[in-house]
């Protein structure tokens, strides 16, 4: 298979905005298969690609939205009591991620936390700017501008001289930029066509720093329902639920 595979398992917002899953991106190497953020819809669009749970070695979250990584609480319970997992599952996320998965398990399934689980779950803090290995992935984190109660992060993963780079939910900053430059296709969020809102990028200000993003390729994700509307005025590509690029 080709070096690194990116299938866009769900790319909507947080509404279901064009009855699109939450965030959830499935990274596949000849050696490895990890998720890019893990929405509460995750697990739903898994089965409906054919995926077995059993698959994925690991999770990268960008950051600490239910849109983002609330389907970990199903992912893990699903593991458990149906896939009957065995294989140890690593979960990477901005500090605290580990205190939050555990809160969100509790809060929707009491007592999950603390199962006597078939498999070992360790998790990660990345640290800002500096390459960690994730399965054979390098993956860096660089802080951007989204309120979700922790440091929010855009992601860029390489592998096998392949780059892949994500925004997560941002406002412009000059780490989308660095995550970009010299990707071979960056995932980059547009929530609303020109309205601003604060956390969040929109289609004309994506638009207008285009040049500052040093990528071949560039795909608009997370769009709602209004934007998604006027998708016939949009000239930047878009990336839709089932997509699958390789790279």
């Amino acid at each position: 298979m080709t070096a690194v595979r990116i299938h866009f398992i769900g790319t909507g917002d947080a509404f279901g905005s064009g009855g699109r899953g939450q965030t959830c991106i499935r990274i596949e190497t000849p050696s490895t298969r990890v998720l890019l953020d893990c929405g509460a819809t995750a697990l739903e669009g898994l089965k409906r690609a054919g995926i077995a749970t059993n698959t994925i070695e690991a999770v990268l979250v960008s950051h600490l939205h239910g849109d983002h990584f609330g389907g970990l609480p199903f992912f893990l319970l699903e593991a458990q009591l149906h896939s009957r997992r065995s294989r140890p599952l690593l979960i990477a996320g901005p500090p605290g991620v580990q205190a939050r998965v555990r809160a969100a398990q509790e809060v929707l399934f009491p007592g999950s936390s603390n199962m006597d689980y078939r498999f070992r779950t360790d998790f990660v803090e990345l640290p800002e700017r500096r390459p960690v290995d994730i399965c054979g992935l390098h993956v860096t984190a660089y802080p951007v501008s989204h309120g979700s109660g922790a440091p929010s992060f855009a992601l860029r993963v390489e592998h096998a001289g392949r780059v892949f780079g994500y925004s997560g939910d941002a406002e412009w900053s000059d780490s989308l930029p660095e995550a970009a430059n010299g990707a071979d296709l960056f995932v980059c969020e547009a929530y609303f066509f020109d309205k601003p809102m604060k956390y969040h990028l929109n289609y004309r200000t994506l638009l207008e720093h285009r040049s500052s993003l040093n990528c071949r390729r560039l795909l608009m994700t997370h769009m709602s329902a209004e934007l998604l509307a006027r998708l016939s005025e949009v000239e930047l590509e878009t990336a839709a639920d089932g997509m699958v690029i390789d790279l």
